[in-house]
């Protein structure tokens, strides 16, 4: 039985040594294939990102998809409590606590959609400013130009 056990934990080490040892692969540094290959091209394809796409757009898609789906849920929120709220008006009976306390509650839910959409615009105007390259141009104004020959650009 001994015998057996150790046979069963040497092939056992075996198997999990061969599974789990990474594997040499040549990778093409050109068009890495997955990320592994990737990070053995260097620090600039790391992140699994080819070299010659923009890294900047693929953080402003996840912010701006993050930011999409917080707005979509509190947008849903907010039309829920429109909809509360307007049953509560309804279901008021006439009673002017009931009745005040749904108006308030629908202009606190439209107060929210409002605020939801100008962050919205917010939002995209800042990702927009943050991740656009500046501009290069600069003036032709002649003076104080530092490029040779007058040129308006170096």
């Amino acid at each position: 039985m001994n015998k057996f056990l150790l046979k069963f934990a040497a092939l056992s080490m075996i198997i999990t040594g061969v599974l789990f040892t990474p594997a040499l692969v040549s990778a093409d540094c050109s068009n890495p294939a997955n990320t592994q290959e990737a990070i053995q091209c260097g620090a600039s394809n790391s992140a699994g990102v080819p070299v010659g796409t923009d890294a900047g757009s693929s953080l402003d898609n996840t912010i701006t998809n993050g930011i999409n789906l917080l707005s979509i849920v509190v947008g849903i929120i907010a039309v829920v409590m429109i909809v509360l709220a307007g049953f509560r008006y309804i279901t008021s009976g006439g009673k002017q606590e009931s009745i005040s306390g749904a108006k308030s509650a629908l202009t606190y839910a439209i107060i929210g959609l409002i605020i939801v959409a100008l962050a919205q615009v917010i939002a995209r105007f800042a990702l927009h400013t943050a991740t656009s390259p500046p501009s290069t141009s600069q003036s032709s104004s002649g003076s104080g130009s530092s490029c040779p020959n007058g040129q308006p650009v170096c």
